[in-house]
């Protein structure tokens, strides 16, 4: 069964609010870290022996990690500048960068600084260890917030997480904030940046106290907002192909929430079993005043259990989210690629995409295809095209290599290339898309594959 959803004319697109962002928010970061050197710079003197040396090199790891931790805690706050013109999935690849970042520069901290008071006492690692620890101001709680980042990228490192469910990596990865608060104070107490200046502390405050603002802001009050505003239940469960369900989502002028096709929110579903998770799940179709739309393959627990929601179900969402729009177009001509369920947010823009527009959905069978009926509706709608690539007998899987894609798309090098589905299918597909001669910036991706 196939959810039929009211088509209604396309508004043209708004314009592109321009460029990505992303190179000046980029700018500013590793500006902030630049005058983090230059502060250890401005207050430091002559170094002088192994002693100073290591003491200093620890000193700007320092500085540098605990500017970390507050960037750290910025691209958590889901910012909607980030989120929604820099992407989710760049936001997400910056934030585990920073981690490894902040970690390393957490562990030379440790080593240089002990290293050089040491040198300095003539004394051993273990026992200067124990006397900063014990003896020095803040420094009980900065070792547990140590602790707690350390366990943090523990369980974010790759090999551990894929043995981890989603709900325990997400719940230990909020101990970010206990180990950013932890080890705040022994910052502005011990740092000798800090002590004795007033604008220094001043601006590691303001800097700190930005951070833990859009976090407030972003991730609790406007939630809030959204959620007593628009007033979301689940309105009906429709079945779209094996293991494939849409949830059609009923609320109170949706069309003041902003959210718009290509675009996902995180949403809650408030009964037995689902509250503690917070999921991210696309729009599959074009958002209406009273309704939205989201379509859900059963991959785990929580998806599987979608099925099973029952109407007026009362939904917690946040979002919208997401950067997969018509904003990134920059050609007349686009080229819609699905992999799977993937094809749940292309099925919106395939219907709102302005220009001449051509969807290529790749399955294993034809049962398999959801939303098959509405595409194929649109598709005579506005004249668009829709492709299929099904495996064939025994199961053999279609040729998508770059001849491929050429030969069925025979100027793919004019389209914008929108890209969605399984980590393996895009990152295949991203490449031979590069190999047939479409520009990088023409293809349009988001991952969460970190």
């Amino acid at each position: 069964m196939t959810t039929v959803y009211e088509r209604r004319r396309v508004a043209p697109a708004p314009p592109a609010p321009g460029r990505s962002p992303a190179g000046p928010v980029l700018g500013v970061l590793w500006g902030g870290a630049a005058a983090v050197v230059a502060l250890w710079w401005h207050d430091t003197g002559s170094v002088v022996g192994t002693a100073g040396w290591l003491t200093g090199a620890g000193r700007i790891a320092g500085l540098l990690c605990g500017y970390a931790c507050a960037v750290l805690v910025a691209l958590m706050a889901r910012v909607p500048l980030l989120e929604q013109r820099v992407g989710s999935d760049r936001v997400a690849r910056w934030h585990a960068r920073a981690g490894r970042y902040t970690v390393c520069l957490l562990v030379a901290h440790i080593l240089l600084v002990l290293s050089g008071y040491a040198a300095q006492d003539r004394s051993s690692l273990v026992h200067e260890a124990v006397t900063v620890v014990l003896d020095y101001p803040e420094m009980l709680k900065a070792t547990a917030g140590t602790i707690v980042l350390f366990a943090v990228g523990l369980i974010s490192a790759g090999a551990v997480r894929r043995r981890v469910s989603h709900e325990f990596w997400y719940y230990v990865h909020l101990l970010t904030y206990a180990a950013v608060f932890l080890s705040f104070g022994h910052q502005v107490a011990l740092g000798s940046d800090f002590v004795g200046s007033s604008p220094a502390q001043a601006a590691w405050y303001t800097l700190y106290l930005g951070a833990a603002a859009l976090v407030v802001w972003f991730r609790i009050l406007a939630p809030v907002r959204l959620n007593l505003r628009h007033r979301l239940r689940v309105d009906s469960v429709h079945r779209e192909a094996p293991g494939v369900y849409s949830v059609v989502v009923r609320g109170r002028r949706l069309d003041e929430m902003g959210a718009r096709p290509g675009q996902f929110l995180r949403w809650r579903f408030l009964t037995e079993g689902m509250r503690a998770t917070s999921t991210p799940y696309s729009l599959s179709a074009p958002p209406r005043p009273d309704l939205l739309r989201i379509t859900v393959k059963a991959l785990g627990d929580h998806s599987a259990a979608v099925a099973l929601l029952r109407p007026g179900t009362r939904v917690w969402a946040e979002g919208p989210y997401g950067a997969l729009t018509a904003d990134r177009r920059t050609a007349h001509k686009s080229l819609l690629i699905a992999g799977g369920v993937g094809v749940t947010p292309l099925r919106a823009l395939f219907e709102t995409l302005p220009g001449d527009v051509t969807l290529l959905y790749r399955a294993r069978t034809a049962e398999d295809l959801a939303l098959g009926a509405e595409l194929e509706a649109i598709a005579r709608w506005r004249g668009a095209k829709v492709l299929y690539a099904l495996n064939g007998p025994h199961g053999r899987r279609p040729d998508l290599t770059a001849a491929a894609l050429r030969a069925a798309v025979p100027d793919l090098d004019a389209h914008d290339v929108y890209l969605c589905g399984p980590h393996g299918f895009a990152r295949d597909v991203y490449e031979a898309l590069r190999a047939a001669g479409v520009a990088d910036r023409r293809i349009h991706h988001e991952s969460f594959e970190l």
